[in-house]
Order: structure tokens, then sequence, then C-alpha cells
């Protein structure tokens, strides 16, 4: 179903693909350093830290139901925690010998640091808007909602659907907006989340990157097609030489990085690259852009943080000191959009793989984006068609489930069209946009209650479709 985890059996490589890794130059080959305790701890400790200090939640319940699975499943509800308000550093601690820190630096958001000092290897940059005041326009510039026009919804069927979204509590929905033909037509929030909360977004930051990526694209910094100029991959005879901006849109590079998906991924490594850049603290840049070829570019899809990380890597060397203002001034203004949370790690590159944070209504409002082809009051803010590019399936990938960092429901499944595409993060959080119903729903929430939110979501969803049918 499209709001379900979708877990894929993946075909081992071929023996002819084997033969072209072993015939590949000697690239280094980086691993996991850290026990799976000590870096799950570290994450849960800037998972609480977000939390906190960006999407003010209570402590007592983020620590509940966030961040606590980052830990090995024994160890989640050991774990205890020491908040300094002042310095807005969060210790997390497991017996009397294992702490681990996270810091909040600003406009940033949190960064996993080394100890109490908060030492992080970059200046953060504070990031503000031009818009004016969102109470002084109407959505979805501003955050007046005008009257909502009934004409062809059933608003029965529409309340239907939001009850059914929060039911049962345990659902742990925080927040669930529906847009159809532009206007809001349902919008409700879970407990201690309001319309302004930066709530955890998880891997609906990739299509985010998508976004960025096809924004510059538009200014003429890149091209599909274009070989990913990153310099460490362009020495003669370098078969990473090949990959293209497209092959990293579609998850397809080929690069040699461990994720939850791979069916064999437990014979590589104890901890998978996949969680070790929101763990480890590293400079995840060089992490991801520092492998070498496990398939033939372009031969094979895998859903692989290294990717979307590599586009980040691009972005910030073509974009320089602009790279941190870039999405506000460049994005997020030109669509209603204020504040977003882009996380980095402790080298200040985006971690637009999970560790980002925004409002149900700014995802909306990108969803909205998607709906009308990169248009946004007049400007093409996307290249033409862009839309179609991602989302259309993925020629690489074994099914048709991806398109260019946007998740596909091409078998029409959990009551939505075929059309429908759509963002999705850890712990069920969702941006749906379906094209001939002119309609995109958001559903964000926390994710202990991710199974039985997902399934509260499928109905809700299908009474949204009937609805505006």
């Amino acid at each position: 179903m499209v709001t379900s985890v979708l877990c894929l059996t993946l075909l081992s490589c071929t023996s002819s693909e084997q033969n072209a890794r072993e015939e590949a130059p000697a690239i280094p080959h980086l691993k996991p350093e850290g026990s799976p305790v000590a870096l799950g701890l570290a994450g849960y400790a800037k998972v609480l830290c977000s939390a906190v200090f960006v999407s003010g939640r209570a402590p007592e319940e983020a620590a509940v139901n966030s961040g606590y699975f980052l830990l090995p499943e024994p160890l989640q509800d050991q774990a205890t925690y020491r908040i300094d308000q002042s310095r807005k550093i969060v210790e997390m601690r497991l017996g009397d010998t294992l702490t681990r820190y996270a810091r909040y630096i600003g406009d940033q958001g949190c960064v996993i640091v080394a100890d109490t000092s908060g030492t992080i290897h970059f200046t953060p940059v504070a990031v503000s808007s031009s818009l004016p005041e969102a109470a002084s326009l109407p959505w979805p510039m501003g955050d007046r909602r005008p009257p909502v026009d009934w004409t062809g919804i059933d608003r029965r069927l529409v309340d239907s659907a939001v009850a059914q979204a929060f039911d049962p509590a345990d659902a742990l929905t925080a927040a669930f907006v529906v847009v159809h033909d532009g206007q809001i037509i349902a919008e409700r929030y879970g407990a201690g989340a309001t319309m302004y909360t930066q709530l955890e977004s998880w891997s609906m930051g990739k299509s985010l990157t998508a976004t960025l990526i096809g924004r510059m694209i538009r200014q003429g910094h890149f091209a599909l097609d274009d070989p990913a100029p990153v310099p460490e991959w362009q020495d003669e005879g370098d078969p990473r030489g090949e990959i293209t901006i497209r092959h990293l849109l579609q998850m397809s590079s080929g690069l040699h990085f461990t994720a939850h998906r791979d069916a064999e991924a437990d014979t590589y490594t104890d901890y998978l690259d996949h969680f070790y850049i929101y763990t480890g603290a590293v400079d995840a840049f060089a992490y991801a852009i520092n492998r070498p070829l496990q398939f033939p570019v372009g031969t094979e899809g895998r859903y692989r943080n290294c990717d979307p990380l590599t586009l980040g890597y691009l972005m910030r060397l073509r974009l320089g000191q602009d790279y941190w203002t870039y999405p506000q001034s460049e994005l997020f203004d030109k669509i209603g959009i204020r504040r977003q949370v882009l996380e980095t790690d402790p080298y200040g590159n985006f971690l637009l793989t999970g560790y980002d944070y925004g409002t149900a209504r700014n995802w909306a409002r990108l969803g909205l984006l998607y709906l009308q082809d990169g248009m946004w009051d007049g400007e093409r803010l996307l290249p033409g068609g862009y839309a179609e590019f991602v989302s259309t399936p993925a020629p690489a990938w074994d099914e048709p489930v991806y398109g260019g960092q946007f998740w596909l429901n091409q078998t029409g499944a959990g009551g939505l069209p075929p059309d429908t595409y759509y963002m999705a993060g850890a712990g069920g959080q969702r941006t749906i946009i379906v094209p001939s119903l002119n309609l995109v729903i958001v559903r964000m929430g926390h994710f202990r209650g991710s199974a039985q939110g997902m399934v509260s979501l499928d109905k809700a969803c299908a009474l949204i479709v009937k609805a505006v049918s």
C-alpha cells in the first residue's frame, strides 16, 4: 500500500557485475566506526535535542516516542537523559559509562557533538525569510485560510477522513492537512502540535533534495544528464565518472553503501552505512562520495543515502557560502515557507536524507508546487516536465516503485489513483500528490505510532478520494 513501509526484495549482483567490481580501480571504502550501542545513543541524543529545541515538544513525550529506535531493541527503554536548557545541550546516558551529546546551534538545528564543549567544525549561519508576516497574507503565500468552497466536495466524508487519521490515539498523528484545488479543505493537529510546529520529517527530505536540485537545474547550474561533477571521481579510468545527475536522483548510481533494504546488507558490516551518517558525527559528504561501485552505473536501483548526499555535496561545491541560505532565498521564500529547519552534520553538510524539520503546511506547499509542474504565481521554479520526471519509474529499479527521490503508487494501492506519487519519511511522514484529483495529503507523526498511523492514513486517504471524486 502507498502508505506502508516498502520492503523490497532485491536481487544479488550477477557474475558480470561482480567482475566489473573486481576490475574497477581501488577506491577507499570507509566503514562505520564505533559500536551500534554508542552510535545509536548519539542518534537518540540528536533526535531528542531536535524534538525539544526545534519542535518545542515536551522532553518526557519525545524521549518515549522518537529517537529510541536508533538503539538496539533490548536497550531502547534503558537510556536516560539530561537537558541543559541554558547551553541547549542534550546528554543521553546508558548506565554509568556511556554518554553521548547533541547541541542546538540555531538555524541549522541540532548536531551530535563529542562532549559538553559542543565543538563543531563550521560556523552556523543565520537564515531569515524576506516574506512579510504569514498572518498578513492568505494561503498559500501566507497562513490566512479563506472559507472553503465545498462545491463538488463531500464535506461529511472529509470530516470522517480527518477523524480517521487520528484514530486510534496510539497512531500518534501530529498533523493532517489536505489541499484540493489549491485550497485547504482539512487541517488538524495532535497533542502538542500546531500549524507552526517544525515536525520530524525524515526521508521526505530526499524529495526536498530533488526539489533543490530541480531549482538549480532551472537556474542553469546543472543539466539532468550531466556527469556528476564530483572532483574525486574525475581520475582517468574511474568508472564513477559515468554517474550522472539523473542517476543520483533515481538512486541508481551503483555506489556501494549498505542499507536496510539490501537483502545482503548483513554480509558487509555490523552497522549499516545508511544509519551511520545520522549517528557517526562524520563528514557525511566525504563518507558518501568515497565509495567504490557495487554495480555498473545505472543498472541497479537501490534505496541508499549516498545518492542524495552526493547531490548535496554538489550543491555545496557549486553554491559556496550561499549554500546554507539558498533553500530559503531561492525556494522557500518563493512558495510561502518562512522557516524549514535543515540540519547538518558537525561539518555543516545538510543531512536532508533525514534530519529535516518542517510544518505540515510547508510540505503541503511543496506538494502544491509539484501539482503545478514547478510553477508558482506565474514563475517557473522547476524545469518544465520535472514533476513528470520525478514521478516516472526509474528504469534501473526492479519494480516501478521509485522515481526521482519520490515513491510511486502505480499499482493504485491504498485507495489512491495510480498516478499518485509521494514523499515518505520514517515514522509515518507522508506528502502524497495526486495529479488526477488535484490533491495533496500531508500526514506527520511520531515514530512509535507509525505502524498504526499508516493503517489509519490508508483509511483516511480512501475517504478523501471518495470525497473529492
